[in-house]
């Protein structure tokens, strides 16, 4: 449930009554504030998604046909479709049996010559490995693009995501994000040269945008088109929802933060795997709070299945991040992949479920949460 208030509602009226409804100066803003909180010289592009980040980050990493692109199989499809929207293919790979994150040894074994680049994905709000990820890829010289859907505000080793040694990150702001512009994201990089890429790519492959054409007081109407781009713009209204919720991130932490803590300690006696929560001194979004069914409820002929029907009957909603996609019928059948091939992953998934975890819960909400897990489980 996204938390929008009065200073977002605000925002957008003040946009709409600018006369400047797609990306304009509120966007610019939306970019630049985003950078000051990152606290990184950095370039910052807004795009409508996060899927449409990353597309825009493999194409300036020059991804194409017959590369290969490294991904976990757990993980949402977009992480995957990019690849092949520009004639690569997905390797698949294990995650870590703890975080759930991307395996480096298993990311290791699946380096070949065709490799162009690694995905790692920070899988609900605790971050990966970076430091061994980004060893790796500079040891075999491949291009690091950080899935950071999850991941906003998440550290490793002390330092936001966005501002580590990747090529690429790029972070969503869907609905139900911790936060959020409705549908939106932004690419993050270092690399002025592959920003300049990404941002002609963006709006049709023109070298310049609509804003910096219409602006100017004096006739500016000539453009040129130097790619075959494609239409990723964020508009002013999504940013202006984006200014102010980026201002409140660090109140939905906190919120995201305290309900975590206090799932850890009332679930803590129940036969479930409990989230792994970040190294001591760093962050954890708290995007997700999955819970796992425990060696001894398994051992009992506790399903998870069962577990969801009966805490839907309890009026609980409970969803499962994610259907590997070793399992989903396109990938499966394209590469050949069996659940065999992926035994930690696949555990993962027949005994995960995520639970609810928003900003806007109340402390009775958790506790029905709560009750409704002890008196099936228990």
């Amino acid at each position: 449930m996204p938390d929008i208030g009065a200073h977002e509602q605000e925002a957008v009226c003040k946009a709409l009554s600018s006369g400047w409804l797609t990306t304009g100066p509120v966007t610019k803003r939306f970019e630049c504030d985003f950078a000051a909180f990152l606290g990184e010289e950095i370039e910052t592009i807004a795009v409508n998604s996060a899927t449409s980040g990353l597309h825009l980050a493999l194409e300036a990493l020059g991804v194409g046909v017959g590369d290969e692109v490294i991904v976990p199989s757990l993980t949402f499809t977009a992480t995957a479709e990019v690849a092949r929207y520009l004639g690569a293919d997905p390797v698949f790979v294990e995650v870590m049996r703890d975080s759930l994150t991307m395996d480096p040894d298993s990311v290791r074994r699946a380096i070949s010559p065709r490799t162009k680049a690694i995905i790692p994905v920070h899988y609900g709000g605790i971050s990966c490995d970076m430091p061994r990820l980004l060893e790796l890829a500079r040891e075999v010289g491949v291009a690091v693009v950080e899935d950071a859907a999850h991941a906003l505000p998440t550290t490793c080793k002390g330092k936001l995501i966005g501002t580590l040694d990747s090529d690429i990150t790029v972070f969503s702001f869907y609905a139900n994000k911790t936060m959020t512009t409705g549908e939106g994201g932004m690419i993050v990089t270092r690399s002025k040269e592959l920003a300049k890429r990404m941002k002609i790519m963006r709006l049709h492959g023109i070298d310049r945008d609509a804003f910096e054409r219409f602006r100017s007081e004096r006739p500016s109407w000539y453009y040129e088109v130097v790619a075959p781009g494609f239409k990723y713009n964020l508009t002013d209204l999504a940013s202006a929802i984006g200014i102010e919720q980026l201002k409140r991130l660090p109140e939905f932490l906190e919120r995201r933060t305290v309900l975590a803590q206090r799932y850890h300690e009332e679930l803590a006696h129940l036969p479930l795997v409990l989230p792994a929560q970040s190294p001591t001194g760093d962050t954890h979004a708290w995007h997700l709070y999955v819970v796992r069914l425990s060696d001894e409820a398994i051992a009992n002929a506790v399903e998870r299945d069962w577990v969801i029907r009966e805490l839907a009957d309890k009026g609980i909603g409970t969803s499962v991040h994610y259907v590997p996609l070793h399992r989903q019928p396109y990938w499966r059948d394209r590469y050949g992949l069996l659940p065999g091939d992926f035994p930690v992953t696949e555990a993962a998934y027949q005994s995960m479920f995520s639970i609810p975890i928003y900003t806007r819960m109340t402390q009775d909400d958790q506790q029905r949460v709560i009750e409704a897990l002890h008196a099936v489980l228990s």
